[in-house]
C-alpha cells in the first residue's frame, strides 16, 4: 500500500495533474515495470549536463569526466578497460592535470555514452 504523505502532487491551473511517489514505492506495487525502468540506467540526454552532474562537478570540484563517470555508476576501472587505457592514465585525465586531446575526449564519450561536447 502506497503511503499517501509521501506522495507529491503537481497542479496545473490549479487542479490536480500529477502525482510523484517514491520510486521504493512504486516498485512495490509494480515490481515488473520498476525492474524494466531500473535497467534501463540513467537518463543521459543527447545535450546538455543533467544536474546531478553539475552538482558533482560545482558543489565537489570534480572534473566533469570524473562526474558522468559517477554519474553513470562506473569505476574507474570499468571506464578503463571500455577505452582501452590503464586505470592510472584515467585516473590522471580525471584530477584535471591538462586539458584532454580531442581524440581522447571522443573515446571517452563514446564510452560513456554521451555527446564530446558534454566533456568540456
Amino acid at each position: 500500500m502506497i503511503e499517501l504523505t509521501r506522495l507529491q502532487t503537481i497542479c496545473h491551473d490549479g487542479v490536480p495533474a500529477f502525482v510523484v511517489l517514491p520510486f521504493t514505492d512504486f516498485a512495490r506495487e509494480f515490481p515488473k515495470e520498476a525492474e524494466t525502468i531500473w535497467q534501463k540506467g540513467p537518463w543521459v540526454p543527447d545535450s546538455g549536463i543533467p544536474h546531478a552532474v553539475v552538482g558533482l562537478h560545482i558543489k565537489q570540484g570534480m572534473t566533469l569526466l570524473k562526474a558522468w563517470r559517477e554519474y553513470l555508476g562506473l569505476t574507474q576501472a570499468d571506464l578503463a578497460e571500455k577505452v582501452g587505457i590503464s586505470q592510472a592514465a584515467l585516473s590522471k585525465m580525471e584530477s584535471g592535470d591538462g586539458k584532454l586531446r580531442k581524440a581522447t575526449r571522443i573515446k571517452l564519450a563514446t564510452a560513456l555514452g554521451i555527446h564530446p561536447e558534454q566533456l568540456r
